[in-house]
């Protein structure tokens, strides 16, 4: 059995590369792998597309894609919405300057196209966009009297995400909003790596008790502190 626990974060990341796609969890700070990004940010890697949910302003001491985003490691961002109505992060001002591309989506639909990509399907009909300029870019087609536009699925080279606990084989549990994106991220990339707060034994975590089984899981390191 390969040993999928890594001594550190920067061990488990080292191999992300210039140009790579890349899947965020997190919800908020809830199933953010806050260490795993903090170790991408003191590596330096660039021209990341970034496929998460948010991008609120940047804070201090946390870690991130906003961090990633300040430190212009980040040139295409999917995600469901960039900061809240009442404010215009820096990721808008620097779309606007044709810094960094973004594409945004519904929660729902991002979730389904990374979905897509797991379970080896060509992708998905939508209803959001039709009437658009987006539309211009698809394929649309009619069912049943409404039209819908086919986007193709989204995976990743990477994927990092945060669970409660994992055994030495990578299976995972969640706690409450860690358990959004997260178990979807991990089947639709090549590589998975999973910060978690608690390592147990083979064993000691029920089948019926496990999310993501280790099959999807290729890395491990553990954060004590994590939300």
């Amino acid at each position: 059995m390969n040993n999928k626990v890594f001594a550190t974060p920067a061990d488990a990341i080292k191999d992300i590369f210039d140009g790579a796609v890349v899947m965020l969890g997190g919800f908020g700070n809830p199933g953010l792998p806050q260490t795993l990004v903090k170790a991408l940010l003191e590596q330096g890697v660039r021209n990341l597309t970034f496929i998460c949910n948010t991008c609120l302003e940047f804070r201090e001491q946390v870690y991130d894609i906003a961090a990633l985003v300040d430190h212009g490691q980040v040139s295409r961002l999917i995600t469901t919405f960039v900061g809240r109505p009442d404010q215009i992060p820096p990721v808008v001002d620097l779309w606007r300057k044709g810094g960094i591309a973004i594409e945004v989506m519904p929660q729902g639909i991002l979730t389904e196209r990374m979905r897509s990509s797991a379970v080896g399907l060509g992708g998905v009909f939508i209803p959001n966009g039709v009437g658009t300029s987006f539309e211009r870019q698809y394929e649309t087609r009619s069912f049943n009297g409404q039209d819908y536009i086919f986007v193709p699925p989204l995976s990743a080279d990477f994927a990092l995400i945060a669970a409660y606990q994992a055994d030495f084989l990578g299976n995972l549990t969640y706690r409450l909003t860690q358990r959004n994106y997260n178990p979807t991220m991990a089947s639709a990339a090549d590589i998975t790596i999973a910060e978690v707060s608690k390592l147990v034994g083979v064993g000691d975590i029920k089948p019926e008790h496990v999310i993501t089984p280790g099959i999807y899981v290729d890395r491990l390191v553990v954060n004590e502190e994590l939300i």
